[in-house]
């Protein structure tokens, strides 16, 4: 299986757990903002009860009368009393309104943080993805310096043999055929962990057989800094999150004020409430309909609504604080990474030139002490400087890469 970087970046949104957080997050806000704005509209039940009052019976001698009465226990308005009617219900309070509203502003800050952890998983995908990509490559270098330092080697012997070099050039070749051997099996075993790294970001069920594309040698471009600045002030979703979070705090210190203030509810009630479970009675219509207004005003709770509104107040200033705190730090953020994005992809050219000059230079030295006029100590030197050069230019592409997906981060796909 040959996976491109956009392929483990749609397989990790798959089988992420923290990303899929951020998302069952989304939709909760989303479920909250449906149910506050039912909270606005009026609802509707349809209730039924039967109530039985225990009777006695009319007394002997007595006629049907109000001085007569047919039961005992007289806390319904009869012996047998049916209720089925249909009920609209509207309440209409501040608290209502500021709580649909907060729930808006919990809407706009969960899009926003889902935002975040998509990007962020971009990041998190593009250390992993090229993390491998250049473990593969120091691999190979370490495979080739190994190889080099084991051919060195098998030179020295041979012109030891011929008592062109001292046994002192030999023993040199050794020890760095065998740490090239060492840095061999490390470079196997990192490898390694980046390939385990990345299967637990890609799979849901353990696979280790997959490829990975090179494709390190085509870095996009980057754009200038007035275009990045421009994208950043409209696509910063960390920017977005703490302006609704102070949007959700104002409108929190609204609702707390609701619970100083009065609050109407209206009911209106239609259908049955009689002695009997039927439309008609002896020819007459037991239908009906009534309405309730309740109209609730608060005197004294002990200081509790009081209490709700100072800590709605503190919540807001927190916030405007931390939108405060955000947006300075957009700034900060936005010069710092593009500068480390601008700095990596300057110094690209310089690393590649570095490795090339490298090779160059191990080639002329083995010439030159085969010809008797460089020691084994320049030729251990040229060899750990090529490694060395390789090495850079794969981490400096690596930089790169995963700098321009920090800077998105802030500004989105450029």
């Amino acid at each position: 299986m040959t996976i491109t970087l956009q392929d483990a970046l749609e397989r990790a949104r798959a089988n992420d757990p923290q990303y899929h957080s951020a998302l069952t997050d989304l939709g909760v806000a989303r479920e909250d903002r449906v149910q506050a704005r039912a909270g606005l509209l009026p609802n509707v039940a349809y209730n039924n009860s039967f109530i039985y009052t225990q009777g006695t019976g009319q007394p002997p001698g007595c006629a049907l009368t109000s001085t007569c009465p047919l039961s005992r226990f007289i806390a319904n308005n009869g012996v047998h009393e049916y209720i089925s009617q249909a009920n609209a219900h509207q309440a209409v309070s501040l608290t209502n309104f500021a709580d649909y509203r907060r729930s808006s502003a919990g809407l706009a800050q969960a899009r926003a943080k889902a935002e975040i952890a998509t990007r962020g998983l971009v990041v998190t995908v593009t250390q992993a993805y090229y993390g491998l990509v250049v473990a593969q490559r120091k691999y190979a270098t370490a495979e080739r310096a190994a190889s080099e330092a084991e051919r060195f080697l098998k030179i020295s012997q041979k012109l030891e043999n011929g008592g062109e070099v001292a046994r002192a050039d030999v023993v040199k070749a050794s020890i760095q055929a065998q740490q090239q051997q060492r840095d061999l099996q490390e470079a196997r075993l990192d490898m390694q962990h980046r390939r385990l790294d990345l299967a637990v970001l890609l799979f849901p069920d353990w696979n280790e057989s997959f490829s990975v594309v090179d494709d390190l040698q085509t870095p996009e471009p980057l754009p200038a800094f007035s275009e990045v600045e421009v994208a950043s002030k409209k696509n910063n979703p960390e920017l977005r999150a703490a302006v609704a979070a102070f949007a959700a705090a104002n409108h929190q210190v609204t609702a707390a004020w609701g619970g100083l203030l009065p609050s109407l509810s209206v009911d209106y009630f239609y259908g049955i409430d009689s002695n009997q479970f039927a439309i008609r009675t002896d020819g007459m219509r037991n239908l009906g309909y009534s309405a309730v207004g309740s109209l609730q005003i608060p005197i004294f709770n002990w200081g509790a609504d009081r209490s709700k509104l100072k800590q709605a107040e503190l919540r807001r200033d927190q916030a405007r604080v931390e939108l405060s705190h955000e947006q300075r730090q957009l700034l900060s953020h936005l010069r710092q990474f593009y500068e480390e994005a601008s700095t990596a992809r300057s110094e690209m050219d310089s690393l590649a030139s570095s490795a090339e000059l490298a090779a160059e230079s191990l080639r002329l030295t083995n010439l030159r002490y085969q010809a008797g006029e460089s020691t084994v100590l320049e030729i251990v030197d040229a060899q750990n400087t090529l490694t060395q050069a390789r090495k850079a230019y794969d981490d400096g592409q690596v930089r790169y890469r995963v700098a321009v997906a920090n800077l998105q981060t802030l500004t989105g796909s450029f």
